[in-house]
């Protein structure tokens, strides 16, 4: 995956604009953005021109240089947007606005975003189709796509804003108290106008570094699950056309190959999403405890309040690019990145495993896939430096291969049944421990809830009111005896 830079620039054009969309991008000076990895100008990087061109040294000239006046009050307008936000703790609607428009500006090979048409449509319906009746011979887990669709670039940017949310907003948040906590009390009164100039201007930084993140990221997944999370709505299998053209593209491998193979790994997702209802929340929740451990380094954040000057908001910018979250060092904080990263691991072992086993018979293509698959989830991804950036933390299996190898081993010491059975409660996955002994997992006694059932049948039956015999027998004559009275 590519290194790209997170840029600021103008509002998006669409795809489908053609020819009078790249003259519009032309004449604002639309590029891949500036050299430096958040976009404001930091100096010495160079800016949308190039090092020593608009924005080297300026952090507004990435919104005001190089365009004509038409788009001047563009810039400006963003500009009011960004100082005038009063919203929650990353300013979304900018973040949308920059992803868009990143998504315009095209991927660095030259490829931009287009429509989707018809016959891309057809051929990534029947790719899930396909994927999904071979996928039934390889889990025990039914179909958990209820529709297939093509996205544009774009279109996966509007899905997947909600999840990023999601994810997001509790660490901006943390950001926005520690602006207001490193004051005395006596003086946060006082400086409550330049505090609430701070948090927007914060709330500006964590959307322009999301929405670059996410627009630069949307150039290069195939899929809605690409991360290992489910960022697109649920039981909706996705695929973007032209990434998957430009993902096969050097691989000697036939389109049709690769498009269905990449079906398979995102109608894996879908089924295991869809029908262990508990994972989604187990994931977003273990990013959000590990989140909660992360302590603001309040020295640096004191340092930049104290020499905050409101005409140069990038000294913000700066202090987020250098990092201002340091993980505890604390046992508990260990245990949730342990149980974020196992989890991880767990979700993108199982995909390999399955994938794997329902490819290898029909493709010949699918070890290499495989492999060229693993590698591109292993080095991560723009996204995945943003949040590392955000709060330390890198949202890819780290233990992707022995996970996959502790599936496999489970299919066949246990069945597909046995395997996929784990998934019915958390507490009975793989440990972090079980990944490096996943011998000794697998061939470890087994529980049986059978003989958990019988006992607790018994043990209702013990403590269940004992049937009073003498009184029902009474009670029997009773009625005997009005229905003879009656004859």
């Amino acid at each position: 995956m590519s290194d790209t830079p997170f840029g600021f620039g103008l509002p998006p054009e669409e795809p489908d604009h053609g020819d009078e969309g790249k003259k519009k991008d032309q004449q604002s000076g639309g590029g891949q953005g500036p050299a430096n990895p958040f976009g404001f100008g930091l100096p010495g990087a160079g800016g949308l021109g190039g090092p020593g061109g608009p924005g080297a040294d300026n952090p507004f000239a990435a919104m005001f240089g190089s365009m004509n006046p038409t788009d001047l009050g563009a810039a400006f307008q963003q500009l009011g947007q960004m100082l005038s936000y009063e919203g929650g703790p990353v300013n979304w609607d900018m973040a949308k606005q920059i992803a868009r428009q990143t998504v315009s500006q095209g991927t660095p090979d030259g490829t931009k975003d287009a429509s989707v048409g018809p016959a891309e449509r057809n051929a990534v319906q029947e790719a899930v189709r396909l994927a999904d009746l071979w996928l039934d011979d390889a889990t025990a887990l039914p179909s958990g796509a209820g529709t297939a669709v093509a996205w544009s670039r774009a279109e996966w940017v509007e899905a997947t804003l909600p999840a990023w949310r999601e994810l997001v907003d509790p660490v901006a948040e943390r950001v926005g108290t520690a602006m207001g906590d490193v004051l005395p009390e006596e003086m946060q009164a006082m400086a409550g106008p330049l505090i609430g100039m701070m948090r927007s201007m914060g709330g500006a930084m964590f959307g322009t570094q999301i929405g670059q993140a996410v627009g630069v990221l949307a150039g290069e997944v195939v899929g809605s699950t690409d991360v290992g999370l489910p960022l697109g709505p649920a039981g909706r299998a996705a695929l973007l056309p032209v990434n998957v053209e430009a993902f096969g593209k050097d691989l000697g491998v036939p389109q049709e190959e690769v498009r269905l193979y990449l079906a398979l790994r995102e109608a894996a997702h879908q089924r295991l999403f869809a029908h262990v209802p508990w994972l989604r929340s187990h994931l977003f929740g273990a990013v959000e405890g590990y989140a909660r451990g992360i302590k603001v380094d309040t020295a640096k954040l004191e340092d930049v309040v104290g020499q905050f000057d409101p005409q140069n908001p990038e000294q913000l910018q700066e202090a987020l690019q250098q990092g201002m979250f340091q993980p505890e060092d604390s046992p508990e904080q260990k245990a949730a990145l342990a149980r974020l990263e196992t989890a991880l691991a767990l979700v993108e072992g199982w995909v390999d495993a399955v994938v794997h086993a329902a490819a290898k018979p029909r493709l010949s293509s699918a070890d290499a896939l495989r492999e060229t698959l693993r590698r591109r989830r292993a080095t991560g991804g723009p996204a995945e430096q943003t949040f590392a950036t955000l709060i330390g933390l890198e949202l890819r299996p780290r233990r992707l291969r022995d996970a996959s190898r502790l599936w496999a081993s489970l299919t066949d010491a246990r069945g597909v049944d046995g395997r996929d059975g784990l998934w019915a409660h958390p507490d009975m996955l793989p440990t972090a421990d079980d990944l490096a002994d996943a011998d000794g997992f697998v061939h470890r006694e087994q529980l049986d809830f059978s003989e958990l059932d019988k006992m607790l049948g018994e043990a209702a039956g013990k403590h269940a009111p004992k049937p009073d015999l003498k009184k029902d027998e009474k009670d029997q004559d009773e009625a005997d005896g009005k229905d003879d009275d009656t004859e």
